[in-house]
């Protein structure tokens, strides 16, 4: 069993301490041979005579490396990278494209490239662009939204390295909106005090993940893995420490196991938002990172605190209903309040200045619980935004997206409210990371919505999880290429874990049993969690949720090897709702832990903020794992030589 403990250590991780369409004219290159050659890249900006002594000594070592590999590489399902990314967001891309100056890089991604958290992000990047704006404003906003639980050092660094990461997002090609005087046009969201919100009309996360992957396309020293499934992390221990090699993956498409076996990982998976039955995170989310750091016995923090996005559309509401279910939630964006939308219940009654003085522009967590209040004492499902008293050219401007997708189902928000209600929408906890996107796990590095760096705290500020997301995967880059330097490189490091099996041995009737099983079981775990691990919470709802998820599990883990599944069977249905599983677990664990209410984690029993309980949530690993499925890697760890 993971050890959890509140706050009992410090933050940074130190030392050995601890629906949008495909981008058009984008054909992603896959690699079909190995290249071992690749290994020793030189950057392509530099001469041969520009390349220092220790360039000179990595060269003349993998040159003796290439030649006693061969006999390791049987076939096609082992591939070795001097950096693997997993995952296919603003973070991943961005790290991808600066590691790759000094050395081969694999991204794999679970579905097509562009299909990430990223992707759906309407509002856009909160950043100090403005003279009148100040970091230290910035900074304090970060903080109030956070519940005052936040990394102050952590904060600081985004605050102030924002800006540049944005203006080199302008200089890749990104295209934000601009004002009439030829200036960037900076909006402003709940729970900022000034306008700083760079944007592309509501289709902000679209086109930074446009330009991305048109330098990522250009770059021939990344290359895309799309529809490979990360499995679990490939690691070994030396001294009491872990140390990572790599990572497992399922070739969704092709159907076969493939070992990425690299000197330096970044995960960059994103959330978990499918451990709700509706969020607004894409269908790839089920916290597949979390998990396997887990399993690889990394530090996780701040599970408890999951945001539930106040403003989703609520399809029940729409004049014309959409012809089946969505597989997430559509999100309309913040900026809408922030633009001046106001709330109402179905009365038209305005209800937010009834909960808090900064009513509509009150931070995430206190505009989702005044929502879950209204809806609950007037038995409704839903509330309504309105912000057609705005002009309607501005508002078609603004939000062209949000206009667009309820005009389909017959709303013209220029002219009617907008019906909506919260969905599960982030994880503001995760891998415990430091100030340079390091783990407790050594070559393993994390950035994004996977990590918990303390920037969020207890309530992520709306627009900064783009800003995270570049700020540390710019950070992330020296330290990772000061490891690959120095790692050890094995060539025949691939043949020491065992390998993951497919399903081919189980009949096709069984496997389509278990499948069908496994969609169910996702079903009644997603019930779980939002009837007793939602919005508000108490001890005994969370206790009946641990106790129902245990349960769950043990039934669904039964049934999968009563029908012949093995422990190191793999299929993307089962591996989900695995990690599903593992995830769920540490959010509940997390808020049995916090005894106060504090952002996004608000509990009946303990209504109040309690400074003396101002601290993080931390699980910290033991030797010996949870004796389930989910809670263990597919691969016992090594020991290191």
């Amino acid at each position: 069993m993971a050890r959890l403990m509140c706050g009992s250590a410090g933050f940074h991780v130190q030392g050995a301490h601890m629906q949008a369409s495909r981008p058009s004219s984008l054909s992603f290159r896959t690699c079909a041979q190995l290249e071992i050659s690749r290994l020793c890249a030189i950057p392509r900006s530099m001469g041969v005579k520009a390349v220092s002594a220790s360039q000179q000594h990595i060269r003349h070592r993998f040159s003796s490396i290439r030649a006693s590999a061969l006999p390791c590489m049987q076939d096609d399902t082992t591939r070795y990278f001097d950096f693997v990314v997993i995952g296919s967001g603003v973070a991943g891309l961005r790290y991808a494209l600066e590691v790759s100056k000094h050395g081969s890089v694999a991204i794999i991604t679970k579905a097509e490239p562009h299909e990430s958290n990223t992707n759906y992000a309407q509002g856009g990047v909160s950043a100090v662009l403005c003279p009148k704006d100040s970091v230290e404003s910035h900074m304090q906003d970060t903080i109030v939204a956070g519940a005052y639980l936040c990394d102050e050092e952590t904060v600081r660094i985004v605050c102030t390295e924002g800006p540049e990461r944005v203006k080199e997002l302008i200089a890749m090609g990104a295209s934000f909106d601009h004002g009439e005087d030829g200036r960037l046009h900076l909006a402003r969201e709940g729970g900022h005090s000034h306008n700083r919100i760079v944007h592309s009309a509501d289709m902000t996360g679209k086109e930074i993940e446009r330009a991305l992957l048109q330098a990522v396309e250009n770059d021939e020293n990344i290359s895309v893995f799309g529809h490979h499934f990360a499995i679990d992390l490939l690691t070994c221990q030396n001294n009491g420490e872990i140390f990572c090699y790599g990572v497992d993956s399922l070739d969704t498409k092709a159907q076969k196991v493939v070992r990425f076996i690299s000197k330096v990982t970044l995960l960059a998976s994103g959330g978990a938002g499918h451990i709700y039955p509706t969020t607004t995170n894409p269908p790839v989310a089920t916290g597949d990172g979390i998990a396997m750091c887990h399993r690889a016995q990394a530090v996780i923090s701040n599970m408890e605190f999951v945001q539930f996005h106040p403003t989703a559309l609520s399809d029940e509401g729409l004049p014309i209903k959409p012809a089946k279910i969505r597989d997430n939630a559509f999100l309309v964006t913040e900026a809408v309040r922030g633009d001046g939308g106001i709330l109402y219940n179905q009365s038209m009654e305005r209800f937010m200045p009834l909960y808090d003085d900064r009513a509509e522009l009150a931070p995430r967590d206190v505009v989702a619980r005044s929502i879950d209040d209204q809806l609950k004492k007037r038995g409704e499902k839903y509330v309504l935004l309105d912000i057609s008293h705005k002009p309607r050219e501005k508002i078609l401007a603004h939000f062209p997206n949000i206009a667009a997708e309820c005009l389909r189902h017959g709303l013209d928000i220029t002219q009617q409210p907008i019906p909506v209600v919260p969905a599960a929408h982030y994880m503001c906890g995760g891998v415990r990371a430091g100030l340079q996107g390091e783990t407790s796990v050594k070559g393993l590095y994390v950035a994004g919505e996977v990590a918990c760096t303390g920037l969020h705290g207890a309530n992520r500020l709306a627009s900064n999880s783009l800003l995270e997301a570049l700020v540390f995967a710019q950070r992330a880059v020296q330290p990772s290429i000061d490891h690959m330097v120095d790692a050890d490189a094995d060539p025949c490091l691939a043949e020491k874990w065992a390998r993951p099996m497919l399903s081919v041995s189980i009949k096709d009737n069984v496997l389509s049993d278990i499948i069908e099983r496994t969609k169910k079981t996702r079903m009644e775990l997603q019930s779980i969690m939002w009837e007793y691990v939602g919005i508000v919470r108490s001890t005994n709802r969370l206790k009946n949720a641990e106790w129902k998820i245990g349960d769950l599990e043990s039934e669904w883990e039964e049934f999968l090897f009563r029908r012949g599944w093995k422990p190191a069977t793999v299929g993307i249905e089962a591996c989900e709702m695995r990690n599903l599983f593992c995830c769920a677990k540490l959010v509940v664990k997390s808020a049995l832990a916090r005894r106060e209410s504090r952002g996004l984690h608000f509990t009946e029993d303990f209504p109040y903020l309690e400074e003396s309980k101002r601290k993080p949530t931390v699980i910290f690993p033991t030797a010996i794992q949870e004796l389930t499925w989910s809670s263990k890697p597919l691969q016992r760890q090594l020991q290191c030589k």
